[in-house]
């Protein structure tokens, strides 16, 4: 009897801690937008029963080491404020800008080059086309 009552107690106990996030703090890659010497990659952080999301860039305002920025995001809904800004400048003009607390993102066409967007933060910025804008609208809305 004793055996049944340990197993009884020990198998909750071992799946708590066997679980794919048994509460350790884990990241997965949701898209890689652009590889190569300017990468930016979109990521998921699990903690415990948080997500929260990342964009992680090369800083394009040092040029002769390579710096990576992070752009977090602590919930969903200020990701979706992020797509809700890429959708409205793509509809939007030269020079659009849409701003928010701890970043802005500024439209910026030329002749030369589709469109494209400048991602702002205190201290560094980043580039990125339409397509790659695109990329990133796509992933967030399947989220």
């Amino acid at each position: 009897m004793k055996k049944i009552l340990l197993c009884a107690f020990l198998l909750p106990c071992a799946a708590m801690h066997t679980g794919p996030h048994n509460g350790l703090p884990s990241s997965s890659n949701l898209v890689e937008v652009r590889s190569g010497t300017w990468p930016i990659n979109m990521e998921r952080d699990i903690e415990y029963r948080d997500t929260s999301y990342s964009l992680i860039f090369r800083n394009q305002e040092v040029l002769t080491d390579v710096v990576l920025d992070t752009l977090e995001f602590g919930n969903i809904t200020q990701l979706r404020y992020f797509e809700k800004a890429l959708t409205a400048l793509k509809s939007g003009g030269n020079g659009d800008i849409a701003k928010f607390k701890d970043y802005s993102i500024k439209r910026t066409d030329s002749k030369l080059q589709p469109t494209s967007y400048l991602l702002r933060l205190k201290w560094s910025s980043t580039q990125f086309q339409q397509p790659e804008a695109d990329l990133m609208r796509k992933t967030i809305e399947g989220l």
